[in-house]
């Protein structure tokens, strides 16, 4: 029986890029509200220049679509080579608690530095993840 415990943290990070949507959604009303930039704009996203404080969450929405793929993509696997154990639902919660983190820091103050650990140590983790499910299946071709 497959064990599907890894639905949990791949749940939270989509709860993650809801927060980040409704948080996108809000700067961009509030800028055209201060007239920061035209409703024209968000047409074809041409013609003028966005204002910095709807280009930063819309950059991190994006964002939550591109490393993150490959924990989903991780998460599946586990699941399908029955390999969702301890370690690995560990290395799930770790990086979504690093993503929050770097959600956080990026929509909050953004200090680059501080930002980059927080996104160095997601890919850190994603990584032990991939490894722990790589050897896990190389581990069941030798049984």
């Amino acid at each position: 029986m497959t064990n599907f415990t890894l639905v949990y943290p791949m749940f939270a990070m989509v709860l993650l890029g809801g927060v980040a949507l409704v948080t996108l959604f809000r700067s961009r009303v509030r800028a055209v509200r201060t007239k920061k930039v035209s409703i024209q704009y968000f047409r074809i996203y041409q013609g003028e220049i966005e204002a910095e404080e709807t280009a930063k969450p819309a950059r991190h929405f994006a964002n939550l679509f591109e490393a993150p793929v490959l924990f989903y993509a991780a998460c599946i696997t586990a699941m399908v080579v029955q390999d969702a154990g301890i370690v690995v639902q560990s290395l799930a919660w770790a990086y979504v608690a690093a993503r929050v983190l770097h959600t956080w820091i990026h929509l909050g103050g953004n200090r680059v530095r501080h930002r980059l650990r927080a996104y160095f140590a997601s890919w850190l983790v994603l990584a032990a993840l991939w490894i722990q499910i790589v050897v896990h299946v190389a581990m069941m071709g030798r049984a």
